[in-house]
């Protein structure tokens, strides 16, 4: 997945302040009503995987093309708790009104990378992949499958035109015309663009044996046990690349990638992973460096 675009990350902005700025800030207009001259400066209070900052210094620049970027770390930099990760400077009053929009994007693409970097270094000298899924929140598929590559894991498809995979409710419809799991790969194989792999999700040992006759390219092993999982890449045996997704957790992914796992998929990466703590202080130039709690 390359970094988004300049267009994404506009379009995902500009939604973003259609929410939150539509009709102004009210509280920031009542109490200042001239320039202030300010610093801004964000903050981890945790130790993470920093994703997000090109969408927050575009936020910035975005409220008012007269904010300078005086510092920002990398996407991608691993970041210790107490580090200062982005400071800017401009009108106070731009500054409040792009806060809580840029603190959102980073903390919640900070909190991907983080848990997939969490995962990746928890399969570590083991041969599977972690993979992302299509579990996303709608328009921000983009920028959350690019947090999951900083933090050092790798895209599933990014929409269902890149790739055959052949789920339980499709071999559900097909079971209705007794076609089984072998028939449909060879149908998808004949059907399908030429050059894409063939993905069949199996949840039995027996269902495994049929994506075999089938001649799939990856093989699916859907909520099985670790123990489950040996078994069925014992009998793959290298005929086709073993793929685990469900059930899979912090406490257990080891488990899969030593049972033998090409692949390991996790939708937690993206539609569960925690937020990442970071904060905003926002004070004059001539009081920069004091310690403020951060604004709601």
């Amino acid at each position: 997945m390359p970094v988004p675009s300049a267009e994404q990350i506009r379009t995902a902005i500009r939604r973003a302040l259609d929410e939150d700025l539509a009709w102004g800030d009210v509280t920031t207009a009542a109490l200042f009503p001239v320039p202030i001259p300010a610093h801004g400066t964000v903050t981890a209070h945790q130790k993470l995987i920093l994703a997000g900052m090109a969408v927050a210094r575009e936020v910035f620049t975005t409220v008012d093309p007269g904010i300078r970027v005086v510092r920002a770390l990398k996407d991608g930099t691993p970041v210790k708790k107490g580090q200062v990760v982005l400071t800017v400077q401009g009108d106070a009053r731009s500054l409040l009104m792009a806060e809580r929009v840029a603190l959102n994007f980073l903390q919640h693409l900070s909190g991907i990378a983080t848990l997939t970097g969490q995962f990746c270094h928890a399969v570590r000298s083991s041969r599977a992949i972690i993979l992302d899924t299509r579990k996303t929140t709608p328009g921000l598929r983009t920028l959350q499958k690019w947090a999951v590559t900083l933090g050092g894991g790798q895209n599933h498809r990014h929409s269902l035109g890149d790739g055959i995979l052949i789920k339980d409710n499709h071999l559900l419809l097909l079971q209705g015309r007794r076609i089984g799991i072998a028939q449909a790969c060879i149908l998808a194989r004949k059907h399908a663009p030429h050059g894409l792999r063939i993905n069949v999700e199996v949840q039995t040992l027996e269902q495994t044996r049929e994506a075999l006759r089938g001649e799939a390219d990856v093989i699916l092993l859907d909520n099985m046990t670790p123990s489950l999982v040996r078994k069925a890449v014992a009998l793959i045996h290298g005929r086709a690349l073993a793929e685990v997704s469900g059930g899979v957790t912090l406490q257990n992914v080891r488990e899969m990638a030593e049972a033998g796992a090409d692949f390991i998929s996790i939708g937690a990466l993206t539609h569960s992973a925690p937020a990442a703590d970071l904060s905003m202080d926002i004070q004059p130039r001539r009081l920069f460096g004091q310690p403020r709690k951060q604004g709601r």
